[in-house]
C-alpha cells in the first residue's frame, strides 16, 4: 500500500508495515520508531560522475544514468549525504539487525568508510558477478562486470544477528555459500518498462540477487527496510519469502511503478491460495 506523505512521528510500527512511502528518505526515517527493523537493504545513488554522453563505437548513445537524483556537486557533498542516511538507518535498525549496501567502484569505498566511521561492523563484502555485463563501448578500460554488497551489523559487539547458514549451504549444493554471487543484470520480462518501451528505472536490480539477501539474513515475519526503494524489488523479495517490508522512495514515478508491481505480486501470491481453498 503506497503512502504519499510520511506518517506522523511516533506512529506505531504496524502503520508502516508493507507500505511504500513516497518521500525523502531522511524525512521519513526520522519518523520511524527507533530500533524497529530487522534488516536494511540500501541501493543508494552511486554518484557516477558522468560528465558527457556515452557513445558506442557505432555512434549510438548509451542509455546511461543521468538522472538528477544521481547528481552531486562534489565528493564532499556525496559523503555528507551518505553519512546522513546511514546515521538515520542506524537509529531504526535493531541491535540484532544488519544492513546491506550495494555499490560500484564509483562509491562503495566511500560508503564503506562511512559505515565504519559510524560504528557499523563489516561482516562480508559480497561480489555480485554480472553474467551479462554491459561492455566498455570505447575500449579504454576493463569491462565493469561486478558490483559490491557490504553486509554489516550495527556494531562490533552486536549479537543475535540472523544468518541462515544451512539454507545457504543447501542452495549451494551442500557446500558453504561463497561471497561471489553470479546473477545476470535485470532484463527480459523482469525489467519494468513504460508504454514506449523505455526502462522505468535505470538501475533496477535483479530480483534473484535481492531474494538471496533476504533469505540469507532474515527470518519469516522480519521487517525489511529499503530507504531507496526504486521500483519495489526489495518489497517483492520480502513478500515472496514471508517478510514485511517498508519502502521509501522520493521519485513519484518510481513509487507508482513499485505500487503496481507489488499489487501484481500480491495477486500472484493470492490466486494459488484461493484456488487451493476452492
Amino acid at each position: 500500500m503506497p503512502v504519499t506523505l510520511p506518517l506522523a512521528n511516533g506512529s506505531s510500527l504496524q502503520n508502516w508495515l508493507d507500505r511504500v512511502v513516497c518521500g525523502d528518505c531522511l524525512d521519513v526515517l526520522e519518523r520511524l520508531p527507533a530500533q524497529s527493523v530487522d534488516m536494511i537493504f540500501a541501493d543508494p545513488p552511486y554518484n557516477l560522475q558522468l560528465r558527457n554522453e556515452l557513445v558506442r563505437t557505432d555512434g549510438s548513445l548509451v542509455d546511461a544514468v543521468d538522472d538528477a537524483w544521481d547528481q552531486f556537486g562534489s565528493f564532499a557533498e556525496y559523503d555528507q549525504f551518505t553519512r546522513a542516511w546511514l546515521k538515520a538507518c542506524r537509529r531504526v535498525l535493531k541491535d540484532s539487525g544488519t544492513i546491506w549496501v550495494i555499490g560500484s567502484y564509483h562509491n562503495i569505498y566511500r560508503v564503506g568508510g562511512a559505515l565504519q566511521d559510524l560504528g557499523y561492523w563489516v561482516l562480508n563484502d559480497v561480489i555480485w558477478v554480472k553474467a551479462n555485463p554491459m561492455p566498455n563501448f570505447r575500449g579504454v578500460r576493463f569491462t565493469n562486470a561486478h558490483e559490491t554488497l557490504l553486509w554489516c551489523k550495527k556494531s562490533e559487539r552486536s549479537t543475535g544477528i540472523s544468518f541462515n547458514y544451512q539454507d545457504m549451504k543447501r542452495e549451494n549444493g551442500g557446500k558453504q555459500m561463497r561471497s561471489d554471487w553470479y546473477f545476470p543484470i535485470c532484463g527480459g520480462l523482469e525489467r519494468l518498462r513504460d508504454a514506449d518501451g523505455n526502462k522505468v528505472h535505470p538501475t533496477q536490480k535483479p530480483l534473484g540477487l535481492i531474494e538471496r539477501v533476504v533469505r540469507s539474513s532474515t527470518r519469516p515475519g522480519d521487517v525489511v527496510l529499503d530507504p531507496f526503494a526504486g521500483v519495489g524489488t526489495t518489497a517483492v523479495a520480502a513478500l515472496r519469502h514471508g517478510r514485511h517490508y517498508i519502502g521509501i522512495e522520493q521519485e513519484s514515478e518510481y513509487c507508482t511503478a513499485a505500487r503496481e508491481r507489488i499489487e501484481r505480486e500480491q495477486q500472484a501470491v493470492t490466486m494459488p491460495m484461493l484456488a487451493a481453498g476452492a
